[in-house]
This record gives C-alpha cells, sequence and structure tokens, in this order.
C-alpha cells in the first residue's frame, strides 16, 4: 500500500489546531490570538476588577502603594454602608429602576411593532418610513437636548421620572434591529399562516415574535443600559433630590468626597452590579440575537 496508513495518521491529525473551517492554525498564532485576547480582557475588565478591589479596602490600607496591591489584605464591606449614609444611594437606585424598566418595556413593544410594520407590512411610504429612522441615528442627542427639554416644559413633565423616559422610550437602533430580525425569518411560514387565516396580529403574535426572542434580548440590555446610565438627560430635567437617578446621586457623592476613593469605588459598584446581573441572566439570548438582527451586506 502507499501512503501512510490511516492509523498512524489519525493522531497526527488529532494533533492539529483547526479553526471552525478546519483550517489549521499554526502555534505562533494561536498563542498572538490568546496574548491579544488577554489585553483586550484586561483592558475592559481590569478597570472594574481595580475599582472592586478598592472598595474592599478598608481605611488603613494605602490604595496607592508602588507597586500597587490589587488584592484587600483584610476586606470590608465597610464602605458601602457609607455610601448608604451618606446619599440614599438606595432610593436613587429604585429610581434608576423604575426608569429603566419602562425604558425596557416600551422600547421592546414599540420596537417590535415599528420592526414587524417596516418588515412585514406592506404601504405606501414604507422606505421613507425607514430612511427616517436611519436619519434619525445620525442625529446626535446634543443636538435636540434643547427641544426636548421644552417640550417636556410644555408638557408639564419637567422634574418627573415620566419626563426621563419618555425621549427615550424608543430607540431607532432598536427598531431597525427588529426590523432585520423580522426580515430573516421565511416569509412562507407566515403565508402558511394567512391561507389558514391569521389576521396581522395573529401573524405577529404566535408565528414572528417568538422567533425573535434573541433580539428582544438585545433590544431590552440596550434599552436598560442606556437608560440606567444616562447622566445628562435625567440631569438637566430632574430638580428635585428625591427623584435623582443613580448617576446623578453617586455624581454628588464623587464631587463631595473625591478624596476618598473607597467610597467612590463602592458606589461605582454598586452602579455596575445590575448591568452585570442583567446581561448574566440574558447573555444567552443576547449573542443569539445579534445573528438574528445583523444587517445582511
Amino acid at each position: 500500500m502507499q501512503g501512510v496508513p490511516p492509523a498512524v495518521d489519525a493522531p497526527r491529525r488529532r494533533g492539529r489546531v483547526t479553526d471552525e473551517h478546519g483550517k489549521r492554525v499554526r502555534v505562533w498564532e494561536l498563542a498572538l490570538r490568546y496574548v491579544l485576547l488577554l489585553a483586550v480582557l484586561a483592558l475592559t475588565v481590569g478597570p472594574f476588577l481595580w475599582q472592586l478591589s478598592t472598595s474592599l479596602k478598608g481605611p488603613t490600607e494605602d490604595i496607592f502603594s508602588s507597586p500597587p496591591k490589587f488584592l484587600p489584605g483584610d476586606p470590608t464591606l465597610h464602605n458601602y454602608e457609607r455610601v448608604a449614609d451618606t446619599i440614599p444611594v438606595w432610593d436613587y437606585a429604585l429610581n434608576s429602576l423604575k426608569v429603566a424598566t419602562a425604558n425596557v418595556v416600551t422600547n421592546c413593544v414599540g420596537a417590535a411593532l415599528a420592526g414587524y410594520a417596516l418588515a412585514r407590512l406592506r404601504y405606501r411610504g414604507r422606505r421613507v418610513a425607514t430612511l427616517v429612522f436611519i436619519l434619525a441615528m445620525l442625529v446626535p442627542v446634543e443636538g435636540i437636548i434643547i427641544a426636548q427639554f421644552t417640550t417636556m416644559r410644555e408638557l408639564g413633565l419637567n422634574n418627573t421620572l415620566v419626563g426621563v423616559v419618555l425621549p427615550g422610550c424608543i430607540g431607532a437602533m432598536n427598531v431597525l434591529l427588529m426590523r432585520n430580525a423580522f426580515l430573516n425569518l421565511p416569509y412562507e411560514i407566515e403565508e402558511a399562516a394567512f391561507v389558514d387565516g391569521a389576521n396581522a396580529w395573529q401573524r405577529f403574535l404566535r408565528i414572528a415574535l417568538p422567533s425573535v426572542k434573541g433580539t428582544l434580548a438585545v433590544v431590552a440590555i440596550f434599552a436598560f443600559m442606556g437608560a440606567w446610565d444616562d447622566f445628562l438627560w435625567p440631569l438637566i430635567v430632574l430638580s428635585d433630590p428625591e427623584k435623582f437617578t443613580l448617576t446623578i446621586g453617586l455624581n454628588y457623592l464623587h464631587g463631595t468626597f473625591a478624596n476618598d476613593e473607597r467610597l467612590v469605588a463602592a458606589g461605582t459598584v454598586i452602579a455596575v452590579a445590575p448591568l452585570i446581573a442583567l446581561f448574566a441572566c440574558l447573555q444567552r439570548y443576547f449573542f443569539r440575537g445579534v445573528g438574528e438582527g445583523a444587517v445582511k451586506g
């Protein structure tokens, strides 16, 4: 027999490293990929881990030592208690939760309805409406914030949480994400439902919407993060300290106790923790939804 027997060639093939397409990857290329991934991980996760470590350090530990000491010698939660004693952080967090929850609900419902209408329904002006949503993404928030403030004042919604929610209740990017997700669905399924007598609402609720749960998770995460992290608009529209959101309250903490880095770090961790919990719960839907709502070239 000519050539290498399969029994001898099999171990060599098993020892090779290949990518998702079965192409062989050299050792130095694999090492370079891991080095780059570790560098990106350090740049993205490193600051948060440092803030978490700083928030757990006691008053006797030097947080500016050289070389820096990452792990706290005597971990304590006293800094979190001090944050709650200094500002009503839990009241601010509750206000932020109300705004973020309302923003998630309005964006998921409104973006799903608008996206389905742009993707599946046939009517005059559909392409123009899609173009309007695309152009809306190009307008910076700072360019329309005065008009938003004037509108809220005319509606009597200044200094209310409704006024905080209303301008961002439906995002243009979320509408386009849902539109692209609905466009990727096979149209034959809805045609079969139409033949069976299903109307537009039934096709939307029973066929289309359950098929784009991943994109809905993406919209929910983006809407929650945008509302939870928003600082400029709540700062402009709110004047009553009892209605402040968490970002405004933590800014007061930073401005008053700028020299106490432990206190500021504890407040930062409190603000970031809900975002991490939300993403941990929806991550499997999130990565699936990125593919559902991808824009085809």
